[in-house]
């Protein structure tokens, strides 16, 4: 795992821009053959394997993409103690290390029964971009007969029972501009954005009290 995981850092995914994503899937999917994982292939820039006969699919899904150095020297991986560092050696690329292999030990040890693991290993993951799982999601290849999934993000040991994510959404919010002399006037866009009673009850806190007192000095406590 240790070896894997200097090789995966010494290979600088930064994202963005996304650099060397065929490098790194590459060698993923090298490794992955050297361990006995024949079911491996390349879809895109991402690397799907599965070890295992049944349908029922328990994914182990991790990404290969780091966010930006700050010196190239983060993509040297130094052995310090029982430390590994470089960049990526926590997110995540050690996690995809850990994976292949907690897959492998299953497989060896006759414990998938009629299941079986699939490996999903992605890029673009630190910018949500268009290659990485949202590609898998497009195609239909994004968890077929599964049964759950578990990623190795560094949760600081503690297993998490949740979805991390992001959402970014584009609205529009219909206000009334107004001199800061005549506050009053206006229509705060901030109170419109909120949830309809909340909005209409810090509207009238507007407008009955800031109003009143509008010409008089506020003491905050």
């Amino acid at each position: 795992m240790l070896e894997l995981t200097s090789e995966l850092i010494s290979i600088p995914t930064e994202n963005p821009p996304g650099n060397n994503y065929a490098q790194a899937a590459d060698l993923l999917c090298r490794r992955l053959r050297e361990l006995g994982f024949t079911e491996t292939r390349m879809e895109g820039d991402c690397v799907l394997s599965f070890v295992g006969d049944g349908e029922r699919t328990l994914y182990f899904s991790g990404h290969y993409d780091v966010v930006p150095a700050q010196n190239p020297s983060q993509f040297l991986p130094v052995t310090r103690g029982s430390n590994l560092f470089g960049r990526g050696s926590s997110d995540m690329k050690s996690g995809l290390a850990a994976m292949i292999y907690a897959a492998k030990s299953v497989r060896e040890r006759g414990l998938l029964g009629d299941g079986r693991i699939g490996l999903v290993l992605v890029p673009d993951e630190e910018t949500a971009g268009p290659r990485g799982s949202r590609y898998l999601a497009d195609r239909g290849l994004l968890g077929k007969s599964a049964i759950g999934m578990l990623t190795p993000e560094p949760t600081g040991d503690v297993v998490w029972n949740a979805n991390r994510g992001a959402i970014t959404l584009n609205i529009t919010v219909k206000g009334k501009s107004a001199h800061v002399g005549r506050q009053h006037d206006g229509v705060p866009l901030f109170f419109q954005a909120l949830p309809e009673q909340l909005g209409h009850a810090l509207l009238v806190f507007h407008d009955q009290y800031l109003h009143a007192l509008s010409f008089h000095t506020i003491v905050s406590i």
